[in-house]
């Protein structure tokens, strides 16, 4: 039974009966599926459960009552529960909620909508967004009834048809259909005409210009002093989505250059900017962008960094800070048809694999701001340390790392030592128990060491496996021990008599954190060691002997 956070979610019997029911935020998460792309809910089945208790039965009545309820608590929202039995023989509610033709509220007035595997309520300006956002039907299923299916680009299906057929993420069943049931399934035809989707994918060049929004993409090169240098467009409107993507990485000189790195007695290149990345900033500039909003696509090259900005800000829901979780299209289809042909990950996941490979090279992950009617991620070169990718490569080798596990390993040797609280923002978690997700293994297995509780929990690498492995980084005092810097704290005192924080603190040793700084500090002071003079912000120290 495959469960899915975006479209599918599980919820306790004790929802829908007995003191504990809660159907306001059962008409909640059905408001939110409704807003977004509509989906399931799974009642009878626990968080922690793949399937219901085993001998579990439902009474007919409960459906009835979950269909009556769902309706005098939403608006624009259709519920429509169904029994089913899992493989155990338990029974649950299976509640279908399709997407709503209308914006779907509370009758209360309240707005929601799902984004990943949350609800998320939708308040102030985003409400008019919403409004906005959602037509009837997506702009990708709208038919144009001077295009009928006929005007096919033949050499553009072909190499369609072709791609489809050597994709192993579609089932044989849906490679044997005949071309126009294909053409049905993957919703570039309806009721015999082309809809957007098609021509944007194989139709001809003069349809697609005559869409208006079809994608231009701009390239343009920068030089230290910020004036351009080289310049490549391509607004002629003959590709489709995937021969985009291919002009961009194969007409583009500069992603062949990189870095030479020692690798024993060879040396291996790092490229300034990985395929990888390169392909899925293209991907998720094609497939999340507004194609109601005009606007080209620029993706812009200075020596340090490449920035691809999109017109249109991001899916509603969807922010800079919780863009590795959330899970939100705004053209599905197109993003399923980017999905089996291999162009992008899974939905919600390609931040994660450009994630992956940064931090695996050694590199900074990339950085998401949302402007007013835009968005920019920026891909930063430089690589902080080379020592970090044989470290990964040799810590993968042992322990078959996951990609979150790469991703959080990646973190902490580029940065030494990280608290909770930092790991929380640079991995964008909501708290510390999804910290289990990304590092649990890693401490099991001894790889991450841990000092310290709750948020003030500090994780670093095993020294004995930087050992093992050889690793070359540089030493610093990032992770140094209380007792030790402590008696760094009196020391310096005892030479320079009396000091603030910002003094003592390049002195004993930039890298330390200043929180660290400060609470050894306040510890000094309670224990009568140092006495403080003057007021804040002019706290000064001064030791007691």
């Amino acid at each position: 039974m495959s469960i899915e956070g975006q479209i599918a979610d599980k919820k306790s019997l004790r929802m829908i009966e007995g003191k504990s029911a809660d159907f306001e935020e059962l008409a909640r998460d059905c408001v939110g599926l409704a807003n977004a792309q509509g989906g399931r809910l799974l009642i009878g089945i626990e968080d922690s459960s793949q399937f219901p208790p085993a001998g579990q039965r439902i009474e007919m009545e409960r459906l009835d009552k979950v269909r009556k309820r769902i309706g005098e608590l939403t608006v624009n929202v259709v519920a429509a529960p169904a029994l089913r039995t899992a493989q155990n023989g338990g029974e649950y509610i299976e509640l279908n909620v399709p997407r709503s033709l209308g914006v779907a509220s509370t009758t209360d007035g309240r707005y929601f909508i799902r984004v990943g595997d949350a609800t998320v309520p939708v308040t102030g300006d985003d409400v008019m967004r919403l409004a906005n956002e959602r037509a009837i039907l997506p702009w990708e299923t709208l038919t144009n009834l001077k295009i009928p299916g006929k005007y096919i680009d033949t050499d553009k299906w072909q190499s369609f048809r072709t791609a489809i057929n050597n994709s192993d993420r579609v089932s044989s069943f849906i490679k044997s259909r005949t071309d126009d049931e294909l053409l049905d399934h993957y919703f570039l035809t309806r009721d015999g005409l082309f809809t957007n989707l098609g021509i944007l994918w194989v139709g001809r060049r003069e349809d697609r210009a005559l869409l208006g929004t079809a994608p231009v993409l701009q390239f343009i090169k920068y030089d230290d002093s910020g004036n351009k240098v080289a310049k490549r467009i391509w607004d002629d409107y003959s590709m489709n989505p995937l021969e985009l993507i291919d002009a961009v990485w194969q007409e583009i000189p500069d992603w062949r250059e990189g870095y030479e790195i020692p690798d024993g007695l060879f040396r291996r290149t790092i490229p300034h900017y990985d395929e990888v990345v390169v392909r899925e900033l293209m991907a998720n500039a094609l497939v999340h962008r507004p194609y109601t909003q005009r606007g080209d696509i620029f993706i812009n090259l200075y020596p340090d960094r490449l920035q691809v900005v999109n017109p249109g800000r991001l899916p509603l829901g969807v922010t800079p800070q919780n863009i590795l979780h959330a899970s939100m299209s705004r053209n599905p289809n197109l993003a399923r048809v980017f999905y089996d042909l291999k162009l992008m990950e899974r939905e919600g996941s390609g931040y994660d694999r450009m994630y992956e490979v940064q931090l695996v090279q050694g590199k900074e992950p990339p950085e998401v701001v949302e402007g007013a009617d835009s968005v920019t991620v920026t891909v930063r070169k430089r690589i902080i340390k080379s020592e970090v990718i044989a470290f990964i490569a040799k810590a993968d080798e042992i322990y078959q790392l996951s990609q979150r596990e790469k991703i959080c390993l990646g973190l902490l040797v580029q940065h030494e030592t990280l608290n909770a609280i930092q790991i929380e923002r640079f991995l964008e978690l909501k708290d510390a128990s999804q910290m289990r997700h990304w590092c649990g293994r890693l401490v099991e297995w001894e790889v991450v060491r841990t000092k310290g509780r709750t948020k003030g929990t500090t994780y670093f690498i095993d020294p004995n496996l930087l050992r093992t492995l050889e690793f070359k980084g540089t030493t610093t005092l990032k992770g140094i021990e209380k007792h030790r810097l402590r008696e760094l704290l009196i020391r310096d005192l005892e030479i320079y008599g009396e000091a603030s924080i910002s003094e003592i603190h390049p002195r004993v040793g930039s890298e330390i954190p200043r929180r660290t700084i400060q609470a050894q500090l306040k510890q000094l002071v309670d224990e009568g060691v140092f006495r403080r003079a003057g007021k804040h912000p002019r706290i000064r120290y001064v030791y007691a002997k």
